[in-house]
């Protein structure tokens, strides 16, 4: 058998649907950030501003991330020597998870690899666990929470986008005794949307449901401390289980969950990914732990922020550059065509030197193609102004639309979710 051949096949099909992706040679500066140096094919070196990191806060080079590291490295070494079962936990490690517990108001914290590791782990063991347990997730989550969900083998259930009555019937229909555990987002990435979490959290307490929120994309970024949507809105000790990424507001790499210590003890003891997984490194864990200490106790990181993300948002509204409303940091610019998407994305970075990757099917709806922007606290009032000009230009170029600002309901282009029962794929 010719098996090359079908693996050439799979890779024309992704182009033919215009779904093939194609990663950027970048180097980002530390020093500089948010510039990097672009290498194109033909090896030439082009200096590029990035505008889609999700290193939202720049901490992957604050001083004090680099510096913890960088100690960490020197004297632990490079590696973590294995898993946690065989090689221990790195003290750095252990600092860490004390840092997540607290961020959160927990007994306990894990950290994983990644955050969709941690999703990934955590829902399919927790509902595993549980006996006869029902799933009930949010039709926007992302795919490590639907991987999560497959993985655990138990019932499921798909509630509308952030629609809380639709989630009642559901929980209704389960019935008060079975055991239920609600899965979903306290910030959607792609739409950038926030959830009505004190009325999820409200609505599966009356219901006797575990509640599992994603804060990926809020840690960091929202909150007193950091300790995302949650703790903004005061529901954090509501919240059964709470996963969170270091590798976004926090500017390093992994994932974590937080929750009651019997919760985090089961996740360890059974989570085969986490099992079998070698742990972070200690130079990893100290600059995560860096960045944690940092948001807990610096607001002027998120307030130059949230500034530049008005700025931006304000900035590209007046330039009829078509924003997708939300209240948040996220920044989607509606295209609504893979090809288009695919070729402003190419135009800003060959013509002007900005780096912005498309968004197309799967992470969104076809139909529903967009860039996301994240404003970083270190892109200026000038990025910002080039950055105008230049999606101007490429909105000309392309014969895009001026002024239009849709809200694209990726509902409608996904199968309408309803009361009935199925078993999880």
């Amino acid at each position: 058998m010719e098996y090359r051949r079908y693996f050439g096949q799979a890779i024309d099909r992704l182009k033919a649907e215009r779904r093939y992706r194609v990663f950027a040679d970048l180097e980002r500066d530390a020093d500089r950030f948010p510039l990097a140096t672009w290498r194109a094919d033909n090896g030439a070196a082009q200096e590029v501003v990035i505008w889609c990191s999700n290193d939202y806060l720049g901490m992957g080079r604050h001083p004090r991330v680099i510096e913890a590291m960088t100690t960490a490295a020197q004297k632990h070494g490079a590696g973590a020597g294995g898993t946690r079962n065989i090689s221990g936990t790195n003290h750095p490690l252990v600092q860490l998870e004390a840092e997540l517990a607290d961020l959160h108001g927990k007994d306990s914290a894990l950290a994983f690899t990644s955050g969709w590791v941690s999703n990934l782990a955590a829902i399919s063991t927790i509902a595993e666990l549980l006996p006869n347990c029902l799933i009930i997730s949010d039709a926007l989550n992302h795919n490590s929470m639907i991987e999560g969900v497959r993985r655990s083998g138990c019932e499921k259930v798909i509630f509308r986008h952030n629609d809380v009555a639709h989630l009642e019937e559901m929980l209704i229909a389960a019935g008060h005794d079975r055991a239920k555990l609600v899965v979903f987002e306290s910030l959607y990435s792609m739409d950038g949307d926030i959830a009505p979490v004190a009325e999820i959290a409200a609505v599966c307490k009356k219901h006797n449901a575990m509640t599992y929120v994603d804060e990926v994309h809020a840690v960091g970024l929202y909150g007193p401390r950091g300790g995302g949507i949650c703790e903004r809105e005061n529901v954090m000790s509501q919240i059964d289980v709470i996963e969170g990424t270091l590798a976004k507001g926090f500017g390093t790499l992994g994932g974590y969950i937080a929750a009651d210590s019997v919760i985090i003890d089961a996740v360890r003891s059974y989570a085969p990914s986490f099992i079998f997984t070698t742990a972070l490194p200690p130079a990893v864990a100290a600059a995560a732990g860096a960045a944690v200490r940092q948001l807990k106790n610096s607001q002027e990181e998120r307030t130059l922020q949230q500034r530049q993300v008005a700025r931006t948002k304000t900035a590209l509204a007046a330039a009829e550059i078509p924003v997708m409303a939300n209240a948040s940091h996220i920044v989607p610019v509606y295209v609504g065509d893979a090809e288009l998407c695919k070729a402003a994305s190419d135009i800003l970075l060959e013509k002007h030197g900005i780096y912005i990757q498309p968004i197309n099917y799967p992470t969104v709806a076809r139909g529903t193609e967009r860039l996301r922007i994240t404003p970083t606290p270190y892109h200026t009032d000038a990025h910002i102004a080039a950055l105008v000009d230049a999606l101007r230009d490429v909105w000309r170029r392309l014969g895009l639309p001026f002024g239009a600002t849709p809200q694209p309901a990726m509902m409608e282009a996904l199968p309408k979710p309803h009361l009935k029962i199925v078993a999880a794929e």
